[in-house]
């Protein structure tokens, strides 16, 4: 530690850069110090040199206050200096042409000059030699200084270590002695540096440079040589060597990225670039880029927006889709790197053009679009083909008829469905929604008779708000309304008020309904499936169903026929609600040949619903899994008469092997219900004996094609 004199310490000038013209120059023309300072608001934060060239752009430019500040230097690097001074702080003068000097309250008090400070230092108690030890043993390398006579006159401990030497051998010791002889004579006699000389100097191999000493008349007057031991360069080489690897396989990794990659500081000027670069849009070399800022870029128009300027903005990942000039399209992607103080230091940005993947996209979307209807057109067919497999059939009369429901399935037209209760006119009214242009719109079903007469009205047509007591405040949609677009399914046509009638013919007529309660029409999209068991034409000509409507409804009829005149079906139909019971139930119930003879034979009166009971009951109540036709009989007596059953015959044959095949039938089925002669020949009506007679030759028959 030394003081500084008081002596040594100048005063400083300063100027207030809001200041007039007048008091600037009348106080630079006044200054006989090498240094002016400038102030602003109080506070000193530049100087500048009062040297000739500052003088003179002055005088040129009237004393400017702008020529003053471009002239200046930020007083930030400039070393503050208390009384006392460190060897730190000498270090820190040396860089600099002053150091401030303050006073106690911490305001300027002055500076002193590099020079005086240094001078200072050398006339207090020999401390400039404690200096420059302190500066030759602070480097880690060897340094030797040379003289003019190339005489070593100073070195570090480093230097004498890497040698393996002593100080007294070495210093006031030719150069030549030491090192290399050739290389000191050229340092000398030309004055130039010599770098990376490898010697070998008491047995040691070093890494040696030689650097000339210059004084103010460029003279050669002595040398600085630079010493590091082998271990040290080894350890920089490989530290050198796994840098360049490092950056091969940078750059390989960069050269096989498909992106354009680009490396840009913090204020937007680029640093460098990969090798694959997006053709046609820079419309410039980049190497002309380097170290230009690219958000001039997007100012000339050259592309928008700019995804460094965002970054910088946003101080976060950015991805942006830039178009160009030409029309490209470039997506980039901008990643942020900070530094340890979390300051934006670098932006890594990625761009490719996407402009052919933009096309295709649009392409794949178009494509999408058309493989989308062409889906839902396969799903429809399909839909439609799983339902027609659901349809349990395989007599001729049910073939024309389904073949008749998918020409009907085209068009809106009104249907009416005849056939006796259980036939399945529900399940052909869906049929017709399933397989037409309705498909994806409401099926909805309605029992005209099912429903008192006076709340048929407001379920079919709806009601507005406070039609009548107890109303829905709101009002509500009718089976019409609901079904707007779609199906609605009138059962049991025939069971509609006279009333009602009226109204249904002028929704058929006009496409439109009335809420009870309300006089506004509603226009509605509905097509009318009607179905009944009745004869709306006699009641027509009785007087208990509108002729007007009839026409109306009767426009497609179609006749469903009983399951006595399709009996082909009555197997399938049987089997296929026989497997939904074991599914069900988890069952394994079969129906006996001679089972399914006696389905057949049966007339059903109530149709399809009736065996589906049937095969039902037959589930639940069977004590095995063969259900034969003693057991069935037993089911299909009850409640019937037997003189309304009428045999079916579903193929013309010769009558005799007709009547024989019936006969042959009732009788077996008689046996085996009734399990004696007598009660067969009394339900059939025949005697005992031919009873017994035929049935013998019954059994006989069979036993002889078991024998064969």
């Amino acid at each position: 530690m030394y003081s500084v004199k008081k002596e040594k310490i100048k005063p400083i000038i300063s100027v207030a850069i809001n200041e007039g013209k007048d008091v600037l120059c009348s106080t630079l023309k006044n200054l006989k110090e090498p240094f002016v300072f400038l102030k602003k608001e109080d506070q000193i934060f530049a100087y500048a040199a009062w040297n000739k060239p500052l003088q003179v752009a002055l005088e040129k430019h009237d004393y400017s206050h702008e020529v003053l500040v471009e002239h200046a230097k930020s007083i930030d690097s400039i070393c503050c200096l208390r009384e006392q001074i460190s060897f730190t702080d000498l270090f820190q003068i040396i860089g600099e042409p002053f150091a401030l000097v303050r006073a106690e309250d911490g305001s300027p008090q002055g500076y002193i000059s590099r020079e005086d400070a240094l001078a200072e230092l050398f006339k207090q108690e020999n401390k400039g030699v404690d200096l420059l030890k302190i500066l030759l043993t602070s480097i880690p390398m060897g340094i030797f200084i040379l003289d003019k006579e190339k005489q070593i006159i100073n070195c570090n401990e480093s230097g004498l270590k890497m040698i393996k030497s002593t100080a007294d051998k070495v210093l006031n010791a030719p150069g030549e002695r030491i090192f290399s002889k050739k290389h000191l004579s050229k340092v000398f006699s030309s004055g130039k540096t010599l770098l990376n000389h490898l010697e070998i100097t008491n047995g040691v191999g070093v890494l040696v440079d030689y650097s000339p000493i210059l004084g103010y008349d460029q003279q050669v007057e002595g040398a600085v040589i630079v010493v590091q031991d082998l271990p040290m360069v080894e350890e920089m080489a490989m530290e050198i060597e796994y840098i360049k690897d490092l950056n091969k396989d940078l750059n390989a990794i960069l050269s096989s990225i498909y992106d354009e990659i680009l490396v840009v500081n913090a204020k937007g000027e680029l640093i460098r670039y990969s090798e694959n670069i997006i053709q046609d849009f820079w419309q410039v070399d980049l190497k002309e880029l380097i170290g230009k800022n690219v958000l001039d870029l997007e100012d000339q128009g050259l592309f928008t927006p700019s995804v460094t300027r965002l970054v910088i903005e946003k101080q976060k990942k950015v991805s942006v889709v830039q178009e160009t000039k030409s029309g490209r399209k470039i997506l980039a992607v901008g990643n942020p790197v900070f530094n340890e103080k979390q300051e934006l230091e670098r932006i890594i940005i990625a761009s490719r053009d996407i402009t052919e993947t933009t096309k295709l996209k649009s392409e794949l979307q178009e494509m999408k679009k058309i493989s989308e209807q062409y889906k839902k057109e396969l799903d429809d067919f399909k839909s439609k083909d799983r339902f027609l497999k659901k349809l349990i059939y395989c007599s001729p009369k049910m073939e024309k008829i389904m073949n008749q429901v998918q020409k009907i399935a085209e068009f809106s037209s009104t249907v009416l469905l005849y056939g006796e209760s259980g036939v399945g006119k529900e399940v052909i009214a869906q049929a017709i929604h399933h397989l037409g242009n309705r498909s994806h719109k409401p099926f909805l079903k309605l029992n005209c008779g099912a429903i008192p007469e006076n709340l048929l009205e407001s379920e079919l047509f709806g009601y507005a708000k406070g039609a009548f007591t107890g109303a829905n405040k709101n009002g509500k949609d009718g089976y019409f309304k609901q079904a707007d677009g779609g199906i609605l399914f009138l059962d049991e046509i025939g069971e509609m008020p006279m009333h009602l009638q009226v109204k249904l013919l002028r929704v058929l007529q006009e496409q439109e309904v009335i809420p009870v309660g309300s006089t506004t029409p509603i226009k509605v999209d509905v097509q009318i499936i009607a179905a009944t068991n009745k004869n709306l034409a006699k009641m027509v000509e009785a007087g208990t169903f509108r002729q007007d409507l009839y026409y109306r409804l009767n426009v497609i009829p179609i006749q469903i026929p009983p399951l006595r005149e399709r009996t082909e079906d009555i197997s399938l139909l049987a089997f296929h609600f026989l497997q939904q019971l074991n599914e069900k139930y988890n069952r394994n119930y079969h129906l006996t040949p001679d089972a399914i003879n006696v389905l057949e034979f049966y007339s059903w009166p109530g149709n399809v619903r009736e065996l589906q009971n049937i095969i039902e009951r037959l589930v639940v109540t069977a004590d095995h899994p063969a259900i034969d036709a003693e057991f069935v009989s037993q089911f299909l007596s009850l409640g019937y008469e037997n003189k309304k059953m009428k045999p079916v015959i579903t193929r013309v044959i010769p009558l005799q092997e007709a009547l024989d095949h019936v006969e042959e039938q009732l009788i077996v089925m008689a046996m085996n219900q009734y399990k004696t002669t007598t009660k067969a020949a009394k339900a059939l009506g025949i005697s005992q004996s031919s009873v017994s007679r035929k049935y013998q030759k019954i059994l006989s028959e069979k036993n002889m094609k078991v024998e064969m």
